[in-house]
Protein backbone atom coordinates (compact mmCIF):
# COMPACT_ATOMS: atom_id res chain seq x y z
CA UNK A 1 0.00 0.00 0.00
CA UNK A 2 3.07 2.52 0.78
CA UNK A 3 4.79 1.23 -2.78
CA UNK A 4 1.20 1.87 -4.62
CA UNK A 5 1.11 5.48 -3.16
CA UNK A 6 -2.04 5.30 -0.38
CA UNK A 7 -2.16 7.73 2.16
CA UNK A 8 -0.30 7.24 5.04
CA UNK A 9 -1.45 9.03 8.64
CA UNK A 10 1.12 9.48 11.41
CA UNK A 11 -1.17 9.40 14.69
CA UNK A 12 1.38 10.49 17.17
CA UNK A 13 2.17 13.86 18.52
CA UNK A 14 4.49 16.23 16.62
CA UNK A 15 7.66 15.49 19.06
CA UNK A 16 7.40 12.09 18.20
CA UNK A 17 6.47 12.49 14.33
CA UNK A 18 9.51 14.65 14.33
CA UNK A 19 11.78 12.21 15.61
CA UNK A 20 11.56 9.41 13.09
CA UNK A 21 8.68 8.39 10.84
CA UNK A 22 7.80 6.58 7.71
CA UNK A 23 8.73 7.82 4.34
CA UNK A 24 6.02 10.27 2.89
CA UNK A 25 3.44 10.30 6.09
CA UNK A 26 1.46 13.30 6.98
CA UNK A 27 1.30 13.78 11.03
CA UNK A 28 -2.52 14.39 12.11
CA UNK A 29 -1.97 13.45 16.04
CA UNK A 30 -4.77 10.99 16.93
CA UNK A 31 -6.54 13.67 19.08
CA UNK A 32 -7.22 15.75 15.88
CA UNK A 33 -8.28 12.77 13.50
CA UNK A 34 -11.69 13.40 13.82
CA UNK A 35 -11.72 16.56 13.68
CA UNK A 36 -9.31 16.75 10.45
CA UNK A 37 -11.08 13.41 8.73
CA UNK A 38 -12.51 15.71 6.20
CA UNK A 39 -8.99 17.07 5.19
CA UNK A 40 -7.75 14.06 3.65
CA UNK A 41 -7.69 12.88 0.39
CA UNK A 42 -10.10 10.06 -0.95
CA UNK A 43 -9.08 6.84 -1.07
CA UNK A 44 -7.75 4.60 1.65
CA UNK A 45 -5.29 5.31 4.50
CA UNK A 46 -3.00 3.34 6.47
CA UNK A 47 -2.42 5.09 10.21
CA UNK A 48 1.00 4.72 12.14
CA UNK A 49 2.05 5.16 15.52
CA UNK A 50 5.06 3.58 17.03
CA UNK A 51 4.11 0.33 18.47
CA UNK A 52 0.37 0.16 16.49
CA UNK A 53 -2.03 0.83 19.67
CA UNK A 54 -3.00 4.21 18.78
CA UNK A 55 -2.82 3.59 15.37
CA UNK A 56 -5.48 1.02 15.40
CA UNK A 57 -7.91 3.34 17.25
CA UNK A 58 -7.29 5.74 14.31
CA UNK A 59 -7.46 3.60 11.99
CA UNK A 60 -11.28 2.71 13.93
CA UNK A 61 -11.97 5.91 13.88
CA UNK A 62 -11.60 6.36 10.41
CA UNK A 63 -13.59 3.28 9.54
CA UNK A 64 -16.48 4.99 11.69
CA UNK A 65 -16.51 7.30 8.83
CA UNK A 66 -17.37 4.98 6.08
CA UNK A 67 -13.13 5.63 4.98
CA UNK A 68 -11.51 2.26 4.20
CA UNK A 69 -8.78 2.23 6.67
CA UNK A 70 -5.98 -0.05 7.68
CA UNK A 71 -3.42 -0.08 10.86
CA UNK A 72 0.45 -0.61 10.42
CA UNK A 73 1.27 -3.44 12.91
CA UNK A 74 4.38 -2.94 14.80
CA UNK A 75 4.06 0.60 13.70
CA UNK A 76 6.80 2.54 13.34
CA UNK A 77 9.62 0.92 15.22
CA UNK A 78 8.53 -2.67 13.45
CA UNK A 79 8.66 -0.77 9.68
CA UNK A 80 12.39 0.55 10.58
CA UNK A 81 13.24 -3.35 11.70
CA UNK A 82 12.30 -4.35 8.71
CA UNK A 83 14.96 -2.02 7.12
CA UNK A 84 12.02 0.23 5.15
CA UNK A 85 12.42 3.87 5.37
CA UNK A 86 12.17 6.22 8.16
CA UNK A 87 12.92 10.17 7.77
CA UNK A 88 13.05 12.65 10.59
CA UNK A 89 11.91 16.01 10.52
CA UNK A 90 8.45 17.56 10.91
CA UNK A 91 7.95 17.34 6.83
CA UNK A 92 6.91 13.83 5.48
CA UNK A 93 9.83 13.53 3.31
CA UNK A 94 10.28 11.40 0.32
CA UNK A 95 8.92 8.03 -0.86
CA UNK A 96 11.90 6.09 -2.45
CA UNK A 97 9.74 3.21 -4.13
CA UNK A 98 12.43 2.42 -6.75
CA UNK A 99 15.04 1.60 -4.28
CA UNK A 100 13.16 -0.85 -2.01
CA UNK A 101 11.42 -2.20 -4.91
CA UNK A 102 15.18 -3.44 -5.85
CA UNK A 103 15.98 -4.17 -2.12
CA UNK A 104 13.33 -6.15 -2.06
CA UNK A 105 13.86 -8.23 -5.03
CA UNK A 106 17.14 -9.00 -4.19
CA UNK A 107 16.21 -11.00 -0.86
Amino acid sequence: MWMAGDLIVDVRSPEEFAAGHVAGAVNIPLRELAVREGELPRGQVVTVCSTGIRSLRGATALARTGRTSFSLRGGTKAWAAAGHPVVTGAEPGRRRTRSLWRRLLRR
